[in-house]
């Protein structure tokens, strides 16, 4: 049996800066996130019965499907004959594998989160089908390989690369772009480590949302030089950039600050981001916290938020919302590097 896991992300500064080529465009652009204890897992194991083809159990959709090896064409994938699994069933026909093994899926994150749980999927599905056939594939390669095949799968402009990160190196991340690829610098320490789980607060607003709409009416006004964009997205690169160099000198107090002050930048740029039960939630407890701040997830705002205070308000926080709202407080605790 193989079994492969992934981690999902939060980001913490620089959504949309990952997209190319605004990631080159504007000045110092880079992307901080984490890797969760929230994981993608992948189980494969020979199918010994019905060999013609492939078995895949999705804990998420509660679902059992074979699809034989007659299936695997072209035609049917284009016309999504395999439904909310076309994407990893792609990744399947691109490695040449139709028939033989049974797959165990489990994304480990609520369907639009905005954690990037596909992409954190995606990644997780190629390394364990790749590890089943023997081979050997650098992460780099991985990442560009599934994010080619969800952006065709997505087929609504271009996506951005933080997401897969996260699921192959773990810790704590600074992804710099370069004219050459992305660098990807490992910031994590037992210290910041403390300072992120102490003053954030995951919580899952139970809405799913498809952050990627919003994520592309930015672009499109990006590259239509909308001032109120250029100059949105620029100051969301400064605070990110800041944030970087607080972290390298170990100022972690301020990281929160930016992280905050960046909900607020994309705020203004992505209409609806916070949905009236987050601002509701948000404004409720400011009353009593008033230093509280609030990042939503994902670029284009995804159904799970930050909230970012004290490591004494946690504990008030998670009563609150355990006892008034129909939210979640989803477990926040960053992932250890991956050696």
């Amino acid at each position: 049996m193989i079994s492969v896991e992934g981690s999902v992300r939060v980001d913490l500064l620089g959504g949309t800066l990952d997209i190319a080529p605004i990631n080159l465009i504007l000045k110092k652009a880079l992307t901080l996130n984490l890797a969760t204890s929230l994981k993608a897992k992948v189980e494969i194991l020979p199918l010994e019965s019905r060999a013609d083809g492939v078995e895949i159990h999705s804990k998420d959709y509660n679902s059992t499907k074979f699809f034989h090896s007659h299936d695997f064409t072209q035609e049917n994938i284009d016309k999504n004959y395999f439904g909310p699994l076309t994407f990893l069933v792609r990744i399947l026909f691109y490695l040449k594998v139709s028939k033989g093994i049974s797959i165990h899926l489990s994304s480990g994150s609520p369907p639009g989160a905005g954690l990037g749980g596909s992409s954190a999927m995606g990644v997780t599905f190629y390394k364990a089908v790749s590890a089943y056939l023997g081979q050997s594939i650098a992460e780099e390669k991985v990442i560009e390989i599934v994010g080619n095949i969800e952006a065709k799968s997505l087929d609504c402009g271009p996506t951005g690369y933080q997401d897969y990160y996260p699921a192959l190196y773990g810790g704590v991340l600074a992804l710099i772009p370069k004219m050459d690829g992305i660098k990807v610098e490992q910031l994590f320490s037992k210290e910041l480590v403390q300072a992120l789980e102490g003053r954030l607060s995951l919580i899952s607003s139970e809405e799913s949302r498809f952050s990627g709409l919003n994520n592309w009416e930015v672009i499109k006004r990006f590259f239509d030089k909308d001032p109120k964009i250029r100059e949105g997205l620029e100051e969301i690169s400064q605070l990110s950039f800041m944030a970087y160099e607080n972290l390298k000198l170990r100022n972690f107090n301020n990281l929160f600050d930016l992280i905050a002050k960046e909900g607020e930048v994309r705020e203004k740029l992505f209409p609806d981001i916070v949905t009236p039960s987050m601002r509701s939630l948000f404004n409720e407890l400011k009353k009593e916290l008033p230093h509280l701040g609030m990042k939503i997830c994902g670029a284009g705002g995804g159904g799970c938020f930050l909230l970012i205070h004290n490591p004494d308000d946690k504990p008030f926080i998670q009563n609150k919302i355990q006892a008034e709202t129909k939210m979640k407080v989803l477990p926040l605790k960053v992932l250890d590097p991956i050696q």
